[in-house]
């Protein structure tokens, strides 16, 4: 059964099941503003008359502000009330998803998406909630349930928006966002229970803390930095797949870019089956085997770019292998300081999406210089950082504790 706003619940002693399901919904609903513009890009840039490059900055503001925000709203899950801070963000995610509704030039569509960015993170927020909350043998799942909705939010909005903007119109589906973001705004006023702040201090402090956080749990570091930098290869797919699909042999719209959205909602639910294999084999185990899964996506991409089976697979198997990585890493990482769950998540997150963000751009820099060889280049060199990144920090780590 679901909870209500009276209802106070303490740290390791469980979540109702309705309630998990509820938050799921929600971080799919909250995530999905990040992604919908990304098969919707060419409508957008002609509708408004800008250049390849520019739009494409469009998802690079939005996962900026996602980190923006990450940094300076994540934390205050330890030190405020997190109804609160779900209902802020909500409550201006409306206005800046309706400003890009309303958009008509370059400056007030990245400004709109920045700020769309900065307050979608409320998935950030029930993450720690469910990982510092629930019993101690369910906390990888219940995680697992979270990241499950907010993958099949974020590979969902790429179908829905693909085809709203196909029979509707790109701006259309701002204004069905901003619809969305308010029911979910009414079941939070409804359902979300009272959690007692871990944290007792002024917001300074709390900020100063997570640099501490970070040197006391220097693995926090090895575990963001890597994902991050698979998460940039990632991106550059859905970066550049929208330009990749308008050329031959393809020659389609933003309806069938968002109908490959479908064959990565695949990689998406396996989110807590992953979980359940992390205890059992290893992180380092499950983020190798994520790992190999993205080169070989890429290297798919590569070879067969020119066939739908080629990008199908790719997409499927690119999205089962993020997945591995972003399941291990970030669960470990809130565990390492669990009474600090916010902050970690922040120390995770923000990296997480530094790497989005420079791996979308690096991406379409390419795709503009180079075309799609380009971009398949630029998600190899991410992920190559990746693996430079467990053997320098590795070594760091080992120096230190020597």
């Amino acid at each position: 059964m679901l909870m209500n706003k009276t209802t106070t619940i303490k740290p390791h002693e469980g979540i109702p099941t309705a309630l998990m399901w509820m938050l799921s919904v929600m971080a799919g609903v909250s995530v999905a503003n990040l992604y919908y513009c990304q098969p919707l890009l060419n409508m957008i840039r002609e509708d408004i008359g800008i250049s390849e490059f520019e739009v494409n900055l469009m998802p690079v503001f939005t996962q900026v502000g996602y980190a923006f925000g990450l940094l300076f709203i994540i934390p205050m899950g330890d030190m405020y009330n997190r109804r609160t801070t779900i209902l802020t963000s909500f409550g201006v995610l409306i206005v800046s998803l309706m400003s890009i509704f309303f958009a008509q030039n370059v400056w007030m569509l990245l400004a709109g998406s920045f700020v769309t960015g900065f307050f979608s993170v409320t998935p950030q927020v029930f993450m720690p909630f469910a990982s510092l909350y629930s019993k101690p043998g369910e906390k990888e799942r219940k995680v697992g349930m979270i990241l499950s909705g907010l993958l099949v939010g974020i590979l969902g909005s790429r179908v829905v928006s693909g085809y709203v903007g196909h029979i509707f119109g790109w701006r259309m589906m701002y204004a069905i966002a901003a619809i969305l973001i308010f029911t979910s705004a009414l079941a939070v006023i409804r359902y979300f229970p009272n959690v007692t702040p871990t944290y007792n201090g002024k917001f300074m402090k709390l900020m100063a803390s997570i640099r501490k956080l970070a040197v006391q749990h220097p693995q926090s570091l090895l575990y963001s930095i890597r994902s991050a930098f698979a998460f940039g290869s990632f991106l550059g797919l859905w970066g550049c797949l929208a330009f990749r699909m308008k050329e031959a042999p393809f020659f389609v719209g933003s309806d069938m870019v968002g109908l490959l959205g479908i064959c990565g909602i695949a990689g998406a639910l396996t989110a807590s089956n992953v979980g359940k294999y992390v205890p059992r084999y290893g992180i380092e185990r499950i983020n190798a085997v994520g790992l190999c899964l993205q080169m070989l996506a890429w290297g798919i991409l590569g070879l067969f770019h020119d066939t739908y089976t080629g990008i199908i697979i790719s997409i499927i198997v690119i999205d089962i292998g993020m997945q591995c990585i972003q399941l291990s890493n970030q669960s470990a990482t809130m565990k390492l300081c669990p009474e600090a769950s916010s902050r970690m998540n922040t120390i995770y997150m923000v990296t997480y999406f530094i790497g989005g963000s420079l791996g979308t751009f690096l991406a379409g820099t390419l795709w503009s210089l180079y075309g799609w060889m380009g971009t398949v280049a630029s998600g190899f060199l991410m992920l190559t950082c990746s693996i430079l990144s467990i053997m320098i920090i590795k070594r760091i780590i080992d120096k230190k504790a020597g």
